[in-house]
């Protein structure tokens, strides 16, 4: 920026030799740096929710829909809608695998919001015979653990809600290991893994590849996507957060960074230990769940390797798969 310049290049010629007041000018220079960039953002952000608000009212005859999970991206994204006085509705999918703490949060945040007049939703995933779908009645349904590689548990707990409308996530590239530049628009759909059999299929809620377009149109999910802020970084997030004052889960006073379902296989080792180790029932839970899975798949006179569920959990919650325990490839129907 030829201002930032400015500054630091005027305030040294007044400084002269002084190091400690240059490094002081350039502190701030950065400070007003900062915070002009947030504005920035905020600015554009807004307009970008504005035109997609323009393209659902017109395309889709509803409100866009700001989709809600309970994290720091989603309260951001939270705000910018109610700052832009565009018509919105919300939508939170229960994953059943959310931290108490963070379901907590979203019950209160919808709960204000409905007191305004704002229509909030929670997907429960209520299945044709009445009962709920849950992560721990879906991973003895698919014979085999949630995996980075096969991520049912995305497409069957997040991604059905919706359908015919266009909503608005806070997906970010920050949150992903790389950036990219591409077009703003993007078209989404299903392919088959010639290697291992299984779904490569983008969530459109929950990934924050670099892959990730401003615009995104889903054929097979038929809902077009938003990410309104996409280019925000985590200083950005935060910055935005303490100028508004934004109340966000009690869990990110407790040494965590990020929220989303716990045990969730695109966390980190660590992550997943802390994870397990501060909601030991969640635990306990995925080991009971793979223990049905167990037997499902000896039902159904599936081949495996596994004496009991802790087995499998061991093997899950590893980097690297353990010697002489199952392979990815023996779940998989070839």
């Amino acid at each position: 920026m030829p201002w930032f310049s400015c500054i630091v290049q005027n305030r040294l010629t007044v400084r002269g030799n002084n190091s400690q007041g240059y490094k002081a000018d350039c502190k701030i220079a950065i400070r007003i740096f900062v915070v002009w960039r947030v504005k920035e953002l905020i600015e554009k952000s807004i307009d970008r929710l504005k035109l997609a608000s323009d393209i659902s009212l017109k395309h889709y005859n509803k409100p866009l829909v700001c989709e809600y999970s309970g994290g720091k991206d989603s309260d951001v994204l939270l705000r910018l809608f109610r700052m832009s006085g565009i018509p919105f509705e919300v939508h939170n999918s229960h994953t059943t695998v959310d931290a108490p703490q963070t379901v907590r949060h979203i019950k209160n945040v919808f709960s204000k919001l409905v007191s305004e007049g704002i229509k909030c939703e929670i997907d429960y995933h209520v299945q044709e015979n009445g009962n709920h779908l849950t992560m721990w009645n879906l991973i003895p349904r698919k014979l085999m653990p949630p995996t980075r590689i096969v991520r049912y548990c995305c497409s069957e707990l997040k991604e059905g809600g919706n359908p015919n409308r266009m909503i608005a996530t806070g997906v970010r590239w920050a949150e992903s290991s790389k950036r990219s530049n591409r077009s703003p628009f993007e078209v989404l759909g299903q392919t088959a893994s010639k290697s291992i059999g299984v779904s490569d299929e983008k969530m459109l809620i929950t990934d924050n590849d670099d892959t990730r377009r401003l615009f995104e149109n889903c054929q097979m999910k038929a809902k077009t996507v938003v990410n309104p802020i996409i280019d925000w970084t985590d200083q950005n997030i935060w910055q935005f957060i303490g100028e508004k004052d934004i109340q966000v889960c009690e869990l990110y006073q407790c040494g965590y960074d990020r929220l989303g379902c716990l045990g969730c296989p695109l966390a980190s080792k660590k992550q997943r230990e802390k994870e397990m180790y501060d909601f030991p029932k969640y635990k306990r839970a995925y080991i009971r769940a793979f223990d049905r899975m167990l037997e499902e798949r000896k039902q159904r006179r599936k081949d495996t390797k596994w004496s009991c569920g802790e087995e499998v959990y061991l093997w899950w919650t590893q980097d690297n798969n353990i010697v002489g325990q199952m392979e990815l490839s023996d779940f998989i129907e070839y």
